[in-house]
């Protein structure tokens, strides 16, 4: 038996029990082109070890915490990639957790064990579907690339961890940013363009602006959709409904809602509810039927 110093990888599939159930065999497919073409390659990249897997989940270890954070980031970016190629349904949106810890090494399997293998498990927990988590200790030695952002998720009590531990969430630094409220209780409306481009799954470019003055003047907002006739934003796809969803502003916030679309409207990883306007910040990933939509502010 051996110990060492290890910078711990342990990811899980959200939701995999539900994709079972409604697909065993496309399923299971799907999991192993993702280990073979994104897991593998992306930890042989950062040389790492995939130590193992077992169902959904997967465990791996890295030489450095640096080297392990790069490997969870490219496989994030790896597989947004890869679930752009499979139905909504079955994408597979892994939670991954990074830890760095002493390990215990079995001699004859090369497995490891201990309390940095434990933690790096409780950490995946709680990162965000298709996001990652990590302890302080990778935190305090890791420099981000400039498109990412280190955001604290604060202390957190563990199931059969004697202490609390820190976690940070790794994120885009756009989302990772506060965004700044839409005032509108003064009669001086910010000269902002709000500005949404992005394309469809055949790289089919489509965009989009309002200026916020003029979506505040309209109380009952503005309608995005493939009928010019009926909207005020159109979008020429075919996944997008007549009338898809709608932007508006409501008290001090920007947000969109759908209207009972078809094929869908999401925020983030969020699919929304017809009728129930959901907040829309700067940074945001807007997906409106096939169509992968950014807004920014201008």
């Amino acid at each position: 038996m051996q110990r060492r110093l290890a910078a711990i990888v342990h990811a899980d599939i959200a939701g995999f029990t539900r994709m079972m159930e409604g697909s065993e065999t496309r399923t299971f497919r799907h999991l192993k082109t993702a280990q073979i073409e994104v897991w593998r390659p992306a930890i042989q990249a950062a040389n790492g070890r995939l130590v193992g897997t077992a169902g959904d989940a997967m465990l791996a270890e890295f030489g450095s915490a640096v080297t392990a954070v790069s490997a969870a980031l490219d496989i994030q970016e790896r597989m947004s990639k890869f679930n752009d190629t499979i139905e909504p349904e079955q994408r597979m949106n892994f939670r991954i957790g990074v830890h760095l810890g002493e390990v215990i090494v079995d001699d004859e399997d090369q497995n490891i064990f201990g309390d940095g293998v434990n933690l790096a498990a409780r950490i995946q927990a709680l990162a965000e579907p298709g996001g990652i988590a990590v302890s302080r200790a990778v935190r305090d030695l890791v420099e981000l690339r400039i498109e990412y952002a280190f955001v604290d998720g604060g202390e957190q009590t563990m199931k059969n961890v004697s202490r609390s531990v820190q976690i940070f969430h790794v994120k885009h630094a756009k989302s990772a940013a506060p965004a700044a409220p839409v005032n509108t209780t003064t009669r001086m409306v910010p000269q902002i363009t709000l500005r949404f481009e992005g394309t469809d799954s055949g790289k089919t470019k489509h965009s989009f602006e309002v200026t916020l003055e003029k979506l505040m003047s309209r109380s009952d907002g503005m309608v995005i959709g493939r009928a010019a006739d009926q909207c005020d934003f159109v979008l020429a796809h075919p996944t997008v409904s007549r009338r898809h969803a709608r932007l508006r502003v409501a008290g001090e916030a920007l947000q969109v809602e759908d209207l009972g679309s078809t094929n869908g409207t999401r925020v983030g990883e969020q699919a929304l509810k017809a009728g129930e306007p959901v907040a829309l910040h700067a940074g945001n990933k807007l997906r409106i039927g096939d169509i992968d939509m950014m807004l920014r502010h201008l």
